[in-house]
Order: C-alpha cells, then structure tokens, then sequence
C-alpha cells in the first residue's frame, strides 16, 4: 500500500491508521515559516525540499495559552498538552482512503476555533478517519492566532503595496484552501469539490472565506457552525482603526517603540502578553475589514450578493453562544432567508440540542464537535445509546453535505431545506427529526 505522494514541493511519506483504512498525513508544511522578517507577513510558499519528507507526526501549534489550565474547556477537550507551541506553525493535516478509487473525493477543509487565540489541527476532537471512511478527504488546519495573527500597524501596512496590515492568521486559511487545491488530487480528491467548515472563530473564518474574491472558485460548499449568518458573532466586523489602541498598549506592555523591536521579541512572549491587554471588549485580536481581503463587512457581502453562490449549511447548538435571546439560531434564519432573496440554493439549517451526560452544561458551545467528528471514544463523558445513534447520522450527514450539498442519505432521518414552503431545520438530539425553524423579523 503506497504512503508516499507526490506534491508540487516534493514528496511526502505517511502513515497508516490503526485499521490500515485511512492514510494520514500529519504536518504537511503549506507555507514557509511566518518567523524572523516574515512574522506579520502575509504567509510565503513552502521552498521545495529534497528526498521524502516525513509527514507522520502532527506539527506545533501556534503560540498561545496553555489550555490545560482553561476551566471547562480544559477539562473537555485539553486534559494535557501533548503538541508543543512554536511560530513555526503554518501545517495542516490529510485523512484519504487507504484503498483509492477511479473517481475523485470531496474535501472536507477545516477550520479551527478558538476565539482567534488559541487551537489547531490536531486537537483530540478532530478526527478524519470517519470522513475517510465516508468517501470524503478531511484536511484540517493550523493558522496564526492572537497579536502574531491580527495584529495591525501604520508600519506594517507600509510593507506591502496594497497598504494592508492584519489578517496574516486569515491569509494563512487561504494559503492552506491554494496548497490544498493545487495538490489534493496526488491524495485522490477533487479540488473542484473542497468543502470549507469551522466552528465558533474557525465559523466565523469560514464567512470570511466565502465572502472574499481572493477564494472566488475554490469553495464548493460551506458549513458554518456557531459563528456565522446574518446579524450574528461577525456583525459588523472590525476596521483597522479600531484595533489600533490594542496594539499599542501590547507594545507598551513589551517596551517596544517599533516593528522591528517587535519582530525581535520571542513569540513566546508577546503570546504571553496578549491576554493581559484590554482590547474593549468581545474577542480581542480578530479578522478586519481591510477593503481586500475583506471589501466589506460580511453581513454586507451577504445583503448585496457578494458572497459566494454555493452550497451552505448552518446551525448552532442550545446552550450556544447567545443562546438567551437565540441569536445563532436566529442569524442562522437570517443567512437562510437571505439565501432565497438572493434566488440561490436554500441552505440546510440545523439545531443541535442533545445536553450532553455527565454535568450540567447542556448543548454548550463546541458540543457537537465530538459527534460531527465521530469521536467520543476520545471523551469522558458517559455516553448513552442515544449518543452513539446520533454520532453515526451527524457524521453521514456532514459527509453527506461535502459529497452532493445535501446531507439526506440511505438510512437518514429526512433533512429538508429551509424553504419558504418548508421554513424547518433539523433537530439533532436525543432523536432526530425535523421541526419548524425560529421565526425572525
């Protein structure tokens, strides 16, 4: 069986899963690293390597907090750091049948969250061999987070012709969505076929993605969980001027007066840092509007259109961000709704409800990872019948969704869209079943 492959940079050698279905190739360099003069540079691509590179081992992440020590969080998803921190980070990761086929596999691309300061590719609720067995190639990603990955400044914006500063982390997707499209058929996929996914900050990627040119024609379908639609999280974005404060007080706290003394202070440190400074509230070093990447806000790439025409799932969960007044659920109607005035394909909605065993959280946000992911052997809750049922159709359906744009399959609960005539989504709980979708103005 041939774990090697050919890329445009050389070739990579991986590795097989534990039941010989699945080839895995972990840190698969996508970009040069982003350290030294290219630290808040738009990412550079990958220099050519000689022989066989090694891609059995997942890379570091980006630089951030320890998230053992994050509460809740920690205790569900980070119970021990067993990937190390390091600027050079830009990687992603491939999950592809053992076994090819004559014909060309969708391509699930995923986006991690993280409130854009922390995650990566490879944390234990990710998982491709699932898709890998559904017919689908899962890539997922590493990306700049925090001030390495948004920082904005005068100086920086006189770097480059186009006057842009912020977005490397976002610019990092997109250069991993190119690497991807250019090299995803030596790992038998289609790239006339990637499906762009993330949830909270990495959904709230994905909006960015699906309404900048730069990615025009090399997104097929999209899934936005917990972070995007209309009159949600990405209301409204952020200017560049608004982050500007933000990142003065961060060089005042590291006693730098230039970029050039920024550029010289351990990445380590200015990860450090960055928790400390009040940046006014809500998330602190994110994503802009920068007339380029970003013409406009994504609400208002949405309202005029200019969003990509393609296929879109979206949804949220019942103890999600907001969930008081449901403005997930309700932006979610609202991305809907604009999908039909917009006269294209009606999305498919979903509300994931199942309160997981174990505490009192609920259906909290990021809950519905460990089943889209088919990974709840990897947790320490106290799963019931109802949770393995409902990981087997939650993972079809996304599967589902990257292949054909419709989740429905042999065996499914049926999943109509959100139509004016049929205004459903689907309820994944305890059962599975379609029910009328919130009501919006």
């Amino acid at each position: 069986m041939q774990t090697i492959v050919n890329v445009r940079e050389g070739q990579l050698e991986g590795c097989l899963s534990a039941d010989q279905k699945t080839l895995i190739f972990k840190g698969v360099p996508y970009a040069e690293p982003p350290v030294g003069e290219l630290r808040w540079k738009r990412p550079q691509p990958k220099t050519p390597w000689d022989g066989v590179r090694s891609a059995k081992a997942f890379s570091a992440k980006a630089p951030q907090a320890d998230l053992t020590r994050e509460g809740f969080y920690a205790k569900e998803f980070y119970t021990e750091e067993t990937i190390e921190r390091n600027e050079d980070c830009l990687y992603l990761n491939i999950w592809t049948p053992a076994e090819k086929t004559e014909e060309k596999l969708p391509v699930f691309f995923w986006i991690h969250g993280g409130a854009f300061l922390h995650g990566c590719g490879a944390e234990k609720e990710f998982d491709g061999e699932q898709f890998s067995k559904n017919g689908v190639i899962m890539v997922s990603i590493n990306y700049r987070v925090g001030a390495l990955g948004f920082m904005v400044h005068p100086a920086l914006a006189a770097e480059n012709p186009e006057g842009l500063t912020g977005n490397y982390g976002i610019f990092d997707q997109i250069a991993a969505l190119n690497w991807v499209y250019d090299n995803i058929e030596a790992f038998g996929g289609d790239p006339d076929k990637i499906t762009v996914a993330g949830q909270s900050a990495g959904c709230m990627s994905v909006q960015i993605l699906i309404s900048s040119p730069l990615t025009k024609g090399k997104i097929k379908r999209a899934v936005l969980q917990s972070g995007g639609g209309l009159n949600g999280l990405t209301r409204g974005n952020t200017s560049v001027e608004s982050r500007l404060p933000a990142t003065e007080l961060l060089m005042k706290a590291l006693g730098a007066e230039t970029i050039d003394d920024m550029r010289k202070i351990p990445a380590e440190k200015i990860a450090e840092v960055q928790y400390t400074i009040n940046t006014g509230g809500g998330l602190g070093w994110v994503p802009v509007t920068d007339g380029y990447l970003l013409p406009a806000s994504t609400d208002e790439q949405a309202l005029t259109g200019e969003i990509h025409d393609i296929d879109y799932m979206i949804g949220s969960t019942g103890n999600d961000i907001g969930f008081e007044d449901r403005m997930l659920e309700k932006s979610a109607v609202h991305w809907a709704k604009n999908q039909l005035k917009l006269e294209r394909n009606p999305s498919y909605l979903y509300y994931f409800n199942r309160k997981l065993p174990g505490d009192d959280a609920g259906a909290f946000h990021s809950c519905e990872l460990w089943y889209v992911f088919h990974t709840l052997d990897r947790a320490w809750r106290p799963w019931e019948d109802c949770d393995r049922a409902l990981e087997a159709v939650v993972s079809a359906y996304w599967a589902n969704f990257a292949k054909t744009g419709d989740p429905n399959g042999e065996g499914l609960p049926v999943w109509h869209p959100y139509t004016d005539e049929t205004p459903v989504q689907i309820l994944l709980a305890e059962t599975v079943s379609e029910q009328e979708a919130i009501k919006v103005d």
